[in-house]
């Protein structure tokens, strides 16, 4: 599965959300950083949801540039 993840620049580092998996989030110095650790983040967070017995929430998000 392939999730939308969202990475935004802090004051001094970056930080990355994934908006199908609330409260997955993770932060980092780099961009690489922070998208290994969101990486682990899901894998986590996954984990959590089959551990308690939830379904695991598909991908829906979608992303898109729009011109302003």
């Amino acid at each position: 599965m392939q999730y939308e993840v969202v990475i935004e620049k802090a004051n001094s580092n970056f930080s990355a959300y994934v908006p199908d998996l609330p409260g997955c989030v993770a932060t980092g110095a780099t961009i690489e950083e922070v998208e290994r650790e969101i990486k682990e983040a899901i894998r986590f967070h996954l984990d959590g949801v089959c551990q308690d017995g939830a379904a695991i929430p598909q991908p829906s998000a979608v992303c898109e540039y729009v011109e302003a």
